[in-house]
């Protein structure tokens, strides 16, 4: 027999194999479960959506020198009371750095300090 079945006993005391029916109740809760998984695989899917632009940052174009490493780099365009761990990043994010190790003759793009222009 193709499909589900269960053995059920008769009255007059024989076991037969009836089909398995899904009842009008059955069948909602399989479309309403069905329905909820299809939902959460199309909001697992959903793409990541931008917010609202940043503010435009002023930047200065580097050179590195010599001996000079990121750190000396991001401590001059760190703003008073910032953190230099942040500037860093921010160059090496800005500038697509595989790591934070930087050679003489380098160009970056550094980030000017917020109270450069007082």
């Amino acid at each position: 027999m193709n499909g589900m079945s269960v053995s059920v006993r008769a009255r007059s005391g024989q076991q037969c194999e009836v089909p398995l029916r899904l009842t009008a109740r059955g069948r909602v809760v399989v479309w309403l479960l069905a329905t909820l998984v299809a939902a959460g695989v199309g909001l697992g899917a959903q793409s990541a959506t931008a917010g609202t632009p940043a503010e435009p940052q002023e930047v200065r174009a580097h050179t590195v020198v010599a001996g000079e490493t990121l750190w000396d780099i991001a401590r001059s365009a760190t703003p008073a009371g910032g953190d230099v761990r942040d500037v860093v990043a921010d160059v090496v994010r800005t500038n697509d750095l595989p790591s934070a190790a930087i050679v003489p003759g380098q160009r970056l793009v550094v980030p000017l300090p917020a109270d450069a222009d007082a």
